[in-house]
């Protein structure tokens, strides 16, 4: 039927809605299920009238008129249409919903400019004869069709009907009545089909590639395998991958299920390849590594309280404080586990300078606790893989060093000591992230390794951290610590150290006799005084086990007992290098005993000062930092307005400006090859500017501590009790200290210092003067 026999448009039409867009050229058959659908069809059928066919019905929706060609009835009670597409149409009203029937208009294509149209027309056939060159499929009947056709709808509508674009696309080409817009979209469209025709065809080609060298390589394996089987040269392939499945169902119940998952899904993965293949022995490593994770295997050992008290006390002498502190923090431990809880308590770290027992502390606890000691060094470490483990894509890759300690304490709950947390680099990475997860006791549950793949429960190991400096540790790390300080020993519990255990050890160490080797009190009181200079013992050790070397030497020289004295045992020794300096023997005018606290424990600094005729200009040597000079300004601000005020004296002049406007000043700290740092040098500073300023000498045998205000009160300090040892070892009566400090920090002083110390609180810096000049 022709559109020109039919009665004029708009009018009305019976409506089917169809899900694919079927275009006014197509003759297409339809399979019709519906009884709304049977049901208009026979009416349009039966009344030689035409079809609208849409995929929507909504005001203004676009479709397809045409007539039905045949009409036949299937023996399951599906009824098969042929249907002829004829021309567009727009739906203007709906008339009635069952049957579906609406008024429809006929689509006008709108006036165009025929230079512009016929330019983007030959464009669409180049392209278009471009996408047959890509896709295989595509009909080449169409282009001779294409070319031969003056329709440009006919011709929009043929290469869309041809092209794979979704269906609202489709739909959006199809409704569109402006030829300019048509074209341009329909360029598009085809545009982006040639993009990925282009890539699917390179991506085919590198496949193809691919399956063609894996089949060679596969060949050549196989013929390769054959020769070894010839020669006697087969592997236990086999044989280790039926060990590995073994090693894993074992290990099933034990380990996480995504651990289970991960390593067989590896083992599956070796099981595939050939032994020379190069991801064999990776893979194989992988595989190694992950089954020798102790999964399920733990100390059963129960904590006890009073063992880890007679274990501590027995392996060291003093530490009072650190024991008591580690007993509690078990003791709540204890307790927690008996009522069937788990502890998540902070991690312990012992904080205090070298050789003072951190690590023999954590030693002790593991002996009594009856578990593996695995000691990580964290000193210098840069590189989170260290301790994450690395991805296996990496060459040489393996797990980091908290799984590695895991396999070789072969237990799930060994005591972990992660030594010198203070010392990790951060310059090109960050370790301390990871150890923010190690140490906190809600995350280290489900830890992942790298390398591994899978989550690791690290909160059944007890973590003990060691740090000589704890403000170097980050905040963040620092919150998750429990901080037990280990401060310096006193020369009296050195020498009883010595005496107890260092001499025994090493005496036993060198195989000697107990009477074959005798150091005097006198001499071990010498090397401790003179021949060490340390807030521990490590180099005691060292020296005492020199002695023992010597002592060898010379009773296989000549079969005698010896004997170590005051007065051989620079012989046996190199010159000593003078351990802390003792106090001056004379007072002096701009010298004063300040105290300081380093690493590696207290000790007297020195502070001197001179005036030069000049105009009250300040100079500071001796690798001072930023925060010693500034409190160098300070003291010499407090001193001029004593000055001013006349609390300090000074000789009169013959001129009109201030006394302290005629000179220069000029402070030295000695050892200027040592960095010197902080505030609490600041009424030491004080009190040598007074001492110059005013001629008075300064007590030799006094020492002070104190951070400066500018209005002259006294500060407190950091560091009081190292200070004070160092001051009782260099023979100080006097020492003035804030009264603060005072106040809160004497109870931690050892009754040796406080007895042999004339301790002396202050407020202001007239009190400081009072005490220290004469």
């Amino acid at each position: 039927m022709k559109l020109e026999n039919y009665e004029k448009f708009p009018t009305e039409l019976a409506i089917l809605e169809r899900e694919n867009i079927i275009y006014p050229f197509m003759i297409v058959p339809i399979f019709l299920t519906k009884k709304e659908d049977i049901k208009v069809v026979k009416e349009a059928n039966s009344d030689g009238k035409l079809l609208f066919l849409t995929t929507k019905t909504q005001n203004e929706s676009v479709g397809t008129i045409g007539s039905i060609l045949r009409e036949v009835e299937l023996p399951d009670g599906k009824i098969k249409i042929l249907f002829q597409g004829i021309a567009k149409g727009t739906i203007k009203e709906i008339t009635n919903d069952k049957p579906l029937k609406g008024i429809i208009e006929l689509s006008k294509t709108p006036k165009y400019n025929k230079v512009e149209v016929d330019a983007l027309l030959d464009t669409l056939k180049n392209h278009t004869l471009e996408l047959s060159k890509y896709n295989p499929a595509f009909p080449h009947d169409l282009i001779k069709v294409i070319n031969e056709n003056n329709d440009i709808n006919r011709i929009v509508d043929l290469i869309t009907s041809s092209l794979k674009i979704d269906k609202v696309k489709a739909y959006e080409l199809f409704k569109l009545n402006n030829i300019e817009e048509k074209l341009l979209l329909l360029i598009k469209y085809i545009l982006e089909e040639i993009e990925n025709l282009k890539i699917k065809n390179e991506l085919a080609k590198k496949v193809t590639k691919s399956i063609n060298e894996t089949n060679r390589e596969y060949f050549l394996k196989q013929q390769l395998q054959m020769i070894q089987e010839e020669l006697g040269l087969t592997n236990n392939k086999n044989e280790e991958i039926e060990e590995y499945y073994k090693k894993l169902e074992n290990l099933k119940n034990k380990m996480p299920e995504n651990a289970y998952k991960e390593i067989k899904k590896q083992i599956d993965r070796l099981s595939k390849m050939h032994p020379e293949g190069g991801e064999y022995s990776t893979t194989e490593n992988y595989v190694e590594w992950a089954l020798d994770i102790p999964f399920g295997k733990v100390s059963k050992a129960k904590l006890s309280v009073d063992e880890l008290q007679k274990r501590l006390d027995k392996d060291h002498y003093g530490l009072k404080k650190p024991k008591e502190r580690v007993v509690d923090y078990f003791a709540a431990k204890e307790l927690v586990e008996l009522r069937g809880k788990e502890y998540k308590g902070a991690i312990i770290c012992f904080v205090g300078p070298p050789g003072v027992g951190k690590t023999s502390l954590a030693n002790s606890i593991a002996k009594s606790l009856k578990r593996e000691l695995i000691r990580i060094a964290l000193g210098g470490i840069d590189d989170v893989s260290e301790l994450r483990g690395h991805r296996r894509t990496y060459i040489g890759s393996m797990p980091g060093r908290i799984v590695q300690g895991l396999i070789n304490a072969k237990s799930m709950n060994p005591v972990m000591v992660l030594d010198e947390i203070d010392k990790v680099a951060r310059h090109r990475g960050d370790p301390t992230s990871v150890l923010l997860e190690v140490l906190d006791p809600e995350q280290n549950s489900s830890f992942r390794d790298l390398y591994l793949n899978f989550d690791i429960d690290l909160s059944k190991i007890i973590f003990i951290a060691t740090a000589n400096d704890i403000s170097q540790v980050p905040a963040p790390l620092r919150d998750r610590l429990e901080l037990i300080f280990v401060d310096s020993y006193t020369p009296n519990e050195k020498f009883s150290i010595a005496k107890k255990y260092l001499i025994p050890q090493e005496i036993k160490k060198h195989t000697l006799k107990k009477t074959e080797v005798s150091i005097s009190d006198g001499a071990l009181k010498m090397i401790i005084d003179e021949f060490t200079r340390e807030a521990g013992v490590r180099n005691l050790r060292k020296t005492i086990a020199k002695l023992m070397r010597k002592s060898a030497k010379e009773i296989l020289k000549e079969d005698k007992k010896v004997s170590i004295t005051i007065k051989n045992l620079e012989s046996y020794l190199e010159k000593s290098y003078g351990g802390i300096e003792e106090i001056d023997k004379k007072d002096k005018i701009g010298v004063v005993n300040g105290l300081a606290w380093t690493t590696v424990g207290g000790d007297i600094l020195k502070i001197e000062a001179i005036k030069i005729k000049g105009k009250g200009l300040l100079t500071l040597t001796g690798s001072l930092g930023d925060v010693m000079k500034e409190s160098a300004r300070i003291a010499l601000s407090v001193v001029r307005v004593l000055i001013d005020e006349e609390k300090v004296k000074v000789p009169e002049l013959d001129s009109k400006e201030p006394y302290y406007k005629n000179f220069d000043v000029h402070i030295h700290f000695p050892a200027g090859a040592t960095p010197k740092d902080g505030p609490s040098a600041g009424i030491a500073m004080v009190t040598v500017l007074s001492s110059i300023f005013s001629n008075k000498k300064i007590r030799r045998d006094i020492a002070m501590t104190g951070e400066v205000s500018l209005i002259g009160d006294v500060l407190p300090i950091g560091g009081l009790k190292e200070k004070l040892i160092a001051a009782f070892k260099a023979k100080i009566k006097t020492v003035l200290i804030p009264k603060k400090n005072y106040e809160k920090d004497l109870d931690e002083l050892p009754d040796e210092v406080k007895n042999g110390l004339e301790i002396i609180a202050v407020e202001r810096v007239e009190e400081v003067l009072k005490y220290s000049l004469i």
